[in-house]
């Protein structure tokens, strides 16, 4: 497992030079997708193209957002990272790690028996993990009580929910959009992953969701849409979303299952992924040669 380079930062980095905070962000996204890619190897299969897909959300999230303390996971102040999407919990495996708050050794552990990181997110097993996962659609109903009884508290923690597209297929994200907005949660921000794709096929032929970003407006949030592996975009996007008053806000973002590594990238069968044994190697190498490119074009 590939270690990481950087301190996590407690608290936002908004005040830092600009090329120096996108350049953090990108080298955290390479490892959280390196490190995604050991995890997978460890199972020969998994989640691996969610996971490469939304590694530059998480690393913008854990490297340049979120409040809090890897010495201390508990820490009452700390902002809520809710992952919706259990499924995800190696690409968040990989950010806590990025983050310091589980130790890079651990994710060789991946999945395997006796491990606190088992291959859907469990909160009583894993630090940093927040909620556990399971049947879609009840992230974002935690996030707005969590919100709500913060603000009750005074506690200036903001709560974050990483949820899918495919979880907009739940009626019950709906009813939490909607309470939310009653309550002017402007603590909440919801980040939805759109990579149209679900267990049972491309989401527009499963159940059709657009226009996604006006559904989010007229149930009364604030709402963006960026390509999210445009680490530009992302955090300009998060930036605008911390500053904002007067209502819960969404980030919805367009993502790209297997970013990073053209042989996944291309795969028909892309939801789950079986990866054959020569073939991890591979993506290492693809990833490590796209990243050296983009590095010499900055």
């Amino acid at each position: 497992m590939t270690a990481m380079h950087t301190t996590a930062s407690t608290i936002p980095a908004a005040t830092d030079d600009r090329a120096k905070r996108l350049e953090r962000v990108r080298e955290a996204a390479y490892r959280i997708r390196l490190n995604a890619l050991s995890m997978g190897e460890v199972q020969g299969q998994g989640y691996i193209g969610q996971a490469l897909g939304i590694a530059d959300v998480l690393a913008v999230a854990y490297t340049d957002q979120l409040r809090h303390r890897p010495d201390d996971p508990h820490w009452p102040d700390r902002d809520r990272f809710l992952l919706s999407i259990g499924h995800y919990a190696i690409a968040l495996y990989a950010a806590l790690a990025e983050a310091g708050i589980i130790p890079v050794e651990e994710l060789e552990t991946y999945g395997s028996d006796d491990s606190r990181l088992p291959m859907s997110a469990m909160a009583s097993y894993t630090p940093g993990m927040e909620i556990s996962g399971g049947s879609l659609g009840h992230g974002l109903a935690v996030a707005t009580g969590m919100a709500l009884g913060l603000r009750h508290q005074g506690n200036p923690a903001r709560v974050y929910n990483l949820l899918s597209d495919g979880e907009l297929d739940e009626g019950s994200t709906w009813e939490a959009a909607m309470q939310a907005a009653h309550h002017g949660l402007d603590n909440v921000t919801a980040i939805v992953d759109v990579n149209a794709l679900q267990a049972d096929g491309p989401t527009a032929g499963v159940l059709r969701t657009e226009p996604v970003t006006e559904k989010w407006q007229a149930f009364g949030w604030h709402a963006l849409r960026v390509d999210g592996n445009d680490i530009d975009a992302l955090v300009d996007a998060f930036d605008e979303l911390r500053a904002h008053t007067g209502s819960p806000g969404v980030l919805i973002c367009d993502t790209r299952i297997g970013r990073g590594v053209p042989l996944l990238e291309t795969r028909e069968k892309a939801h789950f992924m079986r990866v054959s044994e020569h073939e991890w190697q591979i993506a290492r190498d693809q990833l490590a040669a796209g990243h050296d490119t983009e590095g010499q074009t900055r």
